[in-house]
């Protein structure tokens, strides 16, 4: 079997089994978001925090919710951190330094998990199962939460009401995450991830030095890693490490895990809005653009040019011989379309244009189909503004899903697109401006412009993956990739949130001829084109000074 038919088998039985996943999943989230009962372990914890579960909030309270929560957490990460030599467990490893230990923070807890750190060499057990897992399961909680309020605010009409967030946070967490992530793990167990808490093991000796691995709850944070759509590796090299990805089958069943939740939100955002079709036009729209962009990876990818890609059957620098560049280049994709960030190959050694391509994927805005959460309330925000294109086509006010579309709605989803490029390309212009940050950068020309674009656009974006070639462990990359982190998911979510509240307190509008059918291919194709063209006039003089030159050079 050749390797192109291996990839193309494989992306069709992950199309299958996300297919098989859809509806039970869709439907089983749908019921709880919608039920009015609570576990008792649920009452404990609402008992515990002082929350009242039953009471509805308005966007401004549910907003406070979020923030409050996610301050708090940073916070805690961060002296969790700072505290880990005084810790059980530590391993020996120092306190991280206070730079490092902020970066951290902001990407854990902004469901990025960006690492400027080796994590075999840093974090102790303590601070990898009680700081850093913790903050994957609920990082990805609060996105579905926010998901939902404003699912709710197409559903509701006449009510500001958008849920209770403490209520949307705790089930998100026991009865979606956190019983996904069990069975995950034990997958993963029985295919060979490590899970335990050994310390460090001295294993032979490597080119006249001593190689020491250790031990981990490995599996356990694996799973809710691409479950919660998180991406951070218990070891530096990620799911390219075989006590983190030890086959080809554990390979794809990671990916499955990462698209699952975003792809099944879309039937749960069309049974909680009462259109089931609603959905699948949101689900064909992901679809699209995810196949396409495989697609796209694989011919850039398997494109031979010289005898030893002719030889290696594909680009094969960067990449586990054991899985190959087809099944590489459907994970590449799938982590950067999502939030998950984790990788099994560096994307750094990709071609010049499959790396402008993983690049492209996270300035879409992650929404194909995005992370848990955040890839649907995206996708609904570029809905909107398909929409509202469409009304100005044929000049009458745009609707959605019976809700006008009129001047604060618009204003909302503007202001929502426009923070997170902003936060890209400022960012991205200061690095290469100052003369320190430009000393980071391992390669120089169109490779090393790449390397600040995409770490900008990982960290805006909350993805978390890198180009391999970038030091990003200095105070200003450490300080500056924060403040993205936390600005491109604090600040969207805020417009998110207002929109939804704005949206349940209109009255429902009846449907017309005039009406615009937003369950039709026609919207889909319309919906993708807005999304590929707002992307590429926002980002294209960029992408054309890094990725798009050193793949037309090669």
């Amino acid at each position: 079997m050749g390797p192109v038919l291996a990839g193309v088998l494989q992306l069709l039985a992950l199309i299958a089994a996300l297919a098989l996943a859809y509806v039970p999943l869709g439907n089983y989230m749908a019921r709880v978001y919608s039920s009015d009962k609570h576990w008792r372990v649920e009452k404990w914890i609402y008992k515990g925090i002082g929350a009242n579960p039953d009471t509805e909030m308005r966007w401004p309270a549910y907003l406070r919710g979020v923030l409050a929560f996610s301050a708090v957490s940073v916070v805690f990460l961060y002296l969790l951190q700072r505290l880990q030599g005084h810790l059980p467990g530590s391993l020996g490893f120092k306190a991280i330094d206070p730079d490092q230990a902020f970066n951290t923070a902001a990407s854990f807890v902004t469901n990025t998990n960006w690492q400027s750190y080796y994590g075999e060499q840093a974090m102790g057990h303590v601070v990898q199962t009680a700081g850093l897992a913790v903050q994957n399961f609920v990082s990805a909680a609060v996105g579905m939460a926010v998901a939902v309020a404003l699912v709710r605010g197409f559903a509701r009409s006449r009510t500001g009401e958008l849920g209770n967030f403490w209520s949307d946070l705790v089930r998100g967490v026991t009865r979606i995450l956190l019983p996904l992530s069990v069975v995950a793990a034990i997958v993963l167990v029985a295919c060979g991830a490590i899970q335990n808490f050994s310390g460090i093991h001295e294993v032979g000796q490597f080119m006249g030095g001593h190689q020491q691995w250790n031990g981990g709850a490995v599996a356990s944070q694996e799973a809710i890693k691409e479950v919660g759509t998180n991406g951070g590796g218990y070891f530096n090299a990620n799911s390219a490490h075989p006590f983190e990805n030890p086959t080809p089958f554990t390979n794809l069943f990671e990916i499955f895990l990462l698209l699952v939740i975003p792809f099944a939100l879309t039937r749960t955002f069309g049974i909680m809005v009462g259109s089931l079709k609603q959905g699948y036009a949101i689900l064909a729209t992901m679809a699209t653009i995810w196949v396409g962009f495989i697609a796209l990876m694989m011919w850039t990818e398997f494109a031979h040019h010289g005898p030893a890609l002719q030889i290696a059957g594909g680009a094969m620098e960067g990449k586990e011989t054991r899985i190959g560049v087809g099944a590489s280049s459907i994970f590449a994709v799938s982590t950067t379309l999502t939030s998950t960030g984790a990788v099994d190959s560096f994307h750094s050694s990709f071609t010049g244009l499959g790396g402008g391509i993983t690049m492209l994927g996270m300035q879409l805005g992650e929404i194909a189909p995005g992370g848990t959460g955040s890839g649907l309330y995206g996708m609904l925000i570029m809905a909107i503004i398909a929409v509202f294109i469409a009304g100005l086509m044929v000049g009458r006010t745009p609707e959605y899903l019976g809700k006008k579309i009129g001047t604060r709605e618009i204003k909302f989803a503007a202001c929502y697109i426009l923070i997170t490029p902003a936060l890209v390309l400022i960012f991205t212009a200061a690095a290469m401006a100052l003369p320190t940050p430009g000393n980071s950068m391992t390669n120089s020309g169109a490779h090393g412009f790449s390397e600040i674009l995409y770490a900008y656009s990982s960290a805006a974006n909350n993805n978390g993956s890198a180009f391999a070639g970038l030091n990003a462990d200095t105070q200003w990359f450490n300080t500056t990739l924060g403040l993205a982190m936390v600005l491109g998911r604090f600040l969207p979510m805020v417009f998110v949130l207002a929109l939804a509240g704005s949206l349940a307190e209109q009255k429902p509008v009846p449907a017309t001829a005039g009406t615009l059918r937003t369950e039709k291919p026609l919207f889909t194709g319309l919906l993708v084109g807005a999304i590929l063209i707002i992307t590429g006039l926002t980002y294209f003089p960029a992408l054309a000074l890094g990725p798009l030159a050193e793949g037309l050079a090669s």
